[in-house]
């Protein structure tokens, strides 16, 4: 008898001591991180869970987007604490606020007196310090101002357009003559092909498949846990971006070499800008700036494109409907071009107006980049809370995207929807928005609008596995890559 009641008596002590580690670590980051705040400032803090010490929310965070319903993850927050539009949270490793409304969303991109970039530590060891998310104000305007011309400029879109419709016409009569093939990969392929293009003016097969394959790697390793031991996203991520910086230095090196023995180049790139240009007191950028700003260009500048293409694509094998009145549209402008006229011009891709909406449209369905990362410089209030400084501030864009108080039936695919419609400020931010939004935006719908018009005309796409569940991370993507046959069709438009 009395043993029995000394093993219940330690069970249950065992149970108590269980119960009161577990309070301790669950109320472990509000120790760490809300403690040395004043109550004022305590008091005020928006609704939400710090979660577990070092791990904080991420669990959930990967869990959600994991399972095939990644919404679930801020419905959470929504569901526990209301519909305020503005949450505490402890994400990729800092105390943050997540900020899910147009108009919070708004404010902290575009104040740039309050807000900094505030992207993890583990992102920047991938992307760059030297590249745009990690470089001062007043260094990202400078070369923001270097770089934007050459890619979105109205000169540049004319330059470059003939350049992209060849490879599109191209790419798309041989997958029509491959059989099955990855769609997807197929489309980065195809933009990264254009990118490298712009920024290197080189066209070589072999380096464009071994940097390519080490961006897939690469972006892998953004949303994953900041784990560096072999095995995991990350570590592979890091070998990923060691190798990429070796083969732009080497290119580098080789373009300064050209420089010293004046070997005439056969046209002016953005490496050349970028070797070339200086700041007022004649300092030139180093070896580590232009291969970051290199790696961050040549990553954004191919993987939303080829991603955006595959979901328009589908969307319209999809929606019949929408994909005779989008067709109808392209062959109205074929057939006003002037008999003389070869291709496509800027004038044409601007009478697209029923194919921006599908663009447009796809752009907020999928929402390609589900976040960005701003950090207080100084106290900020917003929504009537506090944001302390030096937290993280996480633009949730998806959340914005698929607001059914917004968007009716928010993951409906539904063009229309955009039919003398103008989104409020903050509503729609598919390349962000400020002095920071994605400098590469234009260029990006260029490509996507060429893509179609072609697909559109001569081509339609059959899906081997039309029902495959989708991958969210690190961008949404059919798990199996969006296996498909490219069919020509018999009666070609153009």
């Amino acid at each position: 008898m009395e043993l029995a009641s000394s093993v219940s008596s330690a069970s249950f002590l065992m149970l108590v001591a269980l119960m009161a580690l577990a309070w301790l670590l669950k109320h472990a980051n509000w120790y760490l991180y809300e403690i040395r705040l004043d109550e004022e400032r305590r008091r005020s803090l928006p609704p939400g869970d710090l979660g577990w010490p070092f791990i904080g929310n991420m669990w959930s965070f990967l869990r959600a987007f994991k399972s095939g319903d990644p919404d679930s993850f801020m419905s959470s927050f929504i569901n526990r604490f209301g519909r305020t539009g503005i949450y505490k949270a402890f994400m990729f490793g800092s105390p943050s606020v997540i900020v899910t409304m147009p108009e919070p969303c708004r404010r902290v991109l575009t104040d740039d007196e309050k807000f900094q970039p505030g992207w993890p530590v583990s992102t920047l060891k991938l992307i760059g310090k030297k590249s745009f998310i990690g470089i001062s104000y007043e260094e990202h305007k400078r070369l923001r101002r270097l770089t934007a011309a050459p890619v979105n400029g109205h000169e540049a879109l004319s330059l470059y357009i003939g350049y992209i419709e060849e490879n599109v016409i191209s790419a798309l009569h041989k997958w029509s003559k491959m059989g099955q093939i990855e769609f997807v990969t197929e489309l980065r392929k195809l933009t990264f092909r254009i990118i490298m293009y712009i920024f290197l003016s080189s066209e070589s097969e072999p380096v464009m498949e071994a940097l390519e394959r080490e961006y897939t790697t690469l972006n892998h390793g953004v949303r994953a846990m900041a784990i560096n031991l072999p095995g995991f996203a990350y570590h592979k991520a890091l070998k990923a971006r060691k190798k990429l910086v070796a083969i732009f230095q080497s290119i580098v090196e080789e373009r300064r070499n050209q420089e010293e023995t004046k070997v005439p180049a056969k046209k002016k790139d953005m490496m050349d800008a970028l070797l070339e240009v200086e700041d007022e007191n004649g300092r030139k950028l180093n070896d580590e700036e232009i291969i970051d700003v290199l790696l961050m260009y040549l990553n954004a500048g191919h993987e939303s494109s080829g991603h955006i293409m595959m979901w328009a694509t589908i969307f319209l094998q999809e929606n019949q409907e929408f994909l005779q009145k989008a067709k109808e549209e392209q062959e109205e402008i074929v057939k006003k071009r002037p008999p003389a006229q070869k291709g496509l011009t800027l004038k044409e891709f601007r009478q697209m107006e029923y194919l921006s909406k599908v663009i447009d449209e796809t752009l907020r369905v999928i929402t390609f980049s589900l976040v960005v990362f701003r950090e207080a410089k100084s106290d900020v209030r917003i929504n009537g809370y506090t944001i302390p400084q030096g937290w993280k501030v996480l633009v949730w864009f998806r959340t914005v995207h698929l607001d059914p108080e917004i968007y009716p039936n928010p993951k409906k695919f539904d063009p229309s929807r955009w039919d003398g419609y103008t989104p409020k400020a903050g509503s729609f931010l598919p390349f962000g928005a400020g002095s920071r939004m994605c400098p590469g935006n234009d260029l990006a719908k260029l490509e996507i609008a060429i893509f179609l018009h072609h697909f559109l005309l001569n081509y339609r796409l059959e899906r081997l596995n039309p029902g495959c569940a989708t991958r969210y991370l690190p961008h949404p993507r059919p798990i199996d890559n969006c296996l498909a046959r490219v069919r020509a069709l018999s009666s070609p438009s153009v």
